[in-house]
């Protein structure tokens, strides 16, 4: 159970410049009604400009695209992080966002010195951290993160799509568009679809996508000693 203080998180208030590097953190997918939520960390190199930098929503597919692929290439560092359609059954969808964007800040190549995070909500961290509301349209690096996140949870969605193309997951992304709701209410929903939203909830069981269960045979005793636990994968200064 999350405590109260954490459950209204403000937004932090630094009033001086914090030396070393800065990312920038933002997530795409609150709002559908299917798919995992999808959160991105970005520092960005001072001296390998990238142009045309921008909230997401106000750019083209083919835009971010182009955008998403310089960022890759000429940011020092960035990092892509879900949080699963359970979790976000499990904890309510702004605690999966958190969870999301913390482990998208924990996985950078490089710590940042602050983070600085679209919106009005921290995730938990241990770095100074600041909520800057409207700044994917504001500050270059939570642009990028906005970019990254949005790609990345648009090609989930293609994916959705060719498993699941009764939805038409490739148009909406998941969200409760007319089409989408239509095919819940004549095909029920699939495992992708978040179960604590109202519109699913609503919906019966699409039972002829249900996936079977693959039973697996034991690991035998004597090789249970070799299997390693791999480690989970744990400036730039905010621009108009």
């Amino acid at each position: 159970m999350r405590s109260s203080k954490f459950l209204k998180a403000e937004q932090a208030a630094f009033t001086w410049d914090t030396p070393g590097l800065v990312a920038g953190v933002d997530e795409a997918g609150r709002g559908p009604l299917a798919g995992p939520v999808v959160a991105a960390a970005v520092i960005l190199d001072d001296s390998r400009r990238i142009r045309g930098l921008a909230d997401s929503k106000v750019l083209t597919a083919l835009q971010r695209e182009r955008l998403y692929d310089q960022i890759r290439e000429k940011a020092l560092c960035c990092s892509v992080a879900e949080a699963t359609v359970e979790e976000i059954d499990t904890l309510n969808i702004l605690q999966a966002t958190l969870l999301a964007m913390r482990r998208a800040v924990e996985g950078l190549r490089l710590k940042p010195a602050k983070v600085l995070v679209d919106g009005n909500r921290l995730p938990t961290l241990d770095v100074l951290a600041e909520a800057v509301v409207g700044g994917d349209a504001t500050v270059r690096a939570i642009s990028a993160a906005s970019i990254l996140a949005k790609v990345h949870r648009d090609r989930l969605c293609q994916q959705l799509h060719a498993q699941f193309p009764l939805y038409g997951f490739a148009q909406h992304k998941g969200y409760g568009t007319r089409e989408h709701l239509a095919a819940l209410q004549e095909h029920g929903h699939c495992v992708h679809h978040r179960r604590s939203f109202a519109p699913v909830a609503q919906s019966r069981v699409a039972l002829q996508f249900a996936i079977p269960v693959v039973e697996t045979p034991p690991v035998p005793v004597e090789l249970l000693a070799e299997v390693q636990v791999a480690p989970r994968a744990a400036r730039r200064r905010r621009s108009a």
